[in-house]
């Protein structure tokens, strides 16, 4: 990683997933690995312990799993989660898509095609993915997919 990305990559992950992602998801510290495409634009940004970011086009982060960990420890709760209770957890565990009638509780500023954590009511992480509905729709409808996840937490 050269030594101007991590400053930019922090402010694209503060705004979008709010202030002390950043560092959280690249800290200081670590030595992170960036995958960059052939134009040199960052791709993908990996720790040791995995994939934490991709770096989309659109100029938006895509979370890894190890990504979604950082940020849920980061975070105070609800703030860019999706919860969901027991009933669902093995199924979104195994990379299946969050419907809006099993979810518990969600970050009220989570807005359609946003990268959310989607978290058991304990706290622990089940997947990452991307939110298909608002907020308010999640807690409101009954039917429909509420996040499109992208990657389950074996």
């Amino acid at each position: 990683m050269t030594r101007d990305e991590l400053p930019r990559l922090r402010t694209v992950a503060d705004y979008q997933f709010g202030a002390g992602a950043g560092r959280a998801l690249f800290p200081p510290a670590e030595d992170l690995t960036v995958a960059h495409s052939t134009s040199g634009r960052p791709r993908q940004v990996r720790a040791d312990a995995g994939r934490l970011v991709s770096y989309g086009t659109d100029g938006r982060f895509t979370l890894g799993l190890e990504g979604g960990r950082r940020l849920i420890d980061a975070l105070d709760a609800p703030r860019g989660r999706v919860v969901v209770g027991s009933e669902s957890e093995p199924f979104v565990r195994d990379g299946k898509n969050v419907f809006a009638k099993f979810v518990q509780d969600v970050d009220d500023d989570v807005r359609p095609r946003d990268e959310v954590a989607v978290v058991h009511a304990e706290g622990h992480l089940l997947a990452v993915g991307r939110a298909e509905l608002a907020a308010d729709g999640m807690r409101d409808f009954e039917t429909g997919m509420a996040v499109k996840v992208r990657e389950g937490a074996d």
